[in-house]
């Protein structure tokens, strides 16, 4: 068995996700964020879309991981999450997790950064090329190297 390892960036306005956020309101937050992102962002308006916009490129860098395509994914399946150190980490829930079972995705990391308008995610993955075994992951727990999901 033979890993592979993926790179996905992606870069997202912070006004557009500001002016998302101005438009739609909690419609758009709920819809695109977890509680916990969004807690996460708590602050000014400036601190919020900077990090929300983060995440946002976050998630869209994990689609091009997985190489979905087309295939219309629920963005809360895939969460930011701070760990007790303070660095992001991604959780995969439901339908997404599944994919990311069947593409052989064992483990990301991903680096979040934002710059005035500008905020940006990079996502590796690393995939196996067979087919993943029939290991159950417990709710929340981490598989053996590290990535947590959760069904």
């Amino acid at each position: 068995m033979s890993d592979r390892t993926r790179i996905g960036v992606d870069v997202a306005r912070v006004t557009d996700i500001h002016d998302s956020v101005e438009t739609f309101g909690t419609r758009y937050l709920s819809r695109v964020f977890t509680n916990h992102e969004i807690a996460s962002c708590a602050g000014s308006a400036v601190v919020r879309d900077r990090g929300l916009a983060a995440r946002f490129a976050a998630k869209e860098a994990l689609l091009k991981v997985l190489r979905v395509g087309d295939v219309a994914v629920d963005w809360r399946e895939v969460e930011v999450r701070r760990t007790l150190g303070g660095w992001p980490e991604l959780a995969l829930h439901g339908e997404l997790a599944r994919l990311a079972d069947s593409s052989g995705l064992r483990d990301t990391s991903v680096s979040l950064t934002h710059d005035h308008d500008l905020a940006m995610a990079v996502v590796v993955g690393i995939c196996t090329d067979s087919a993943p075994d029939d290991t159950v992951v417990d709710r929340g727990s981490r598989d053996a190297l590290g990535l947590v999901r959760t069904p």
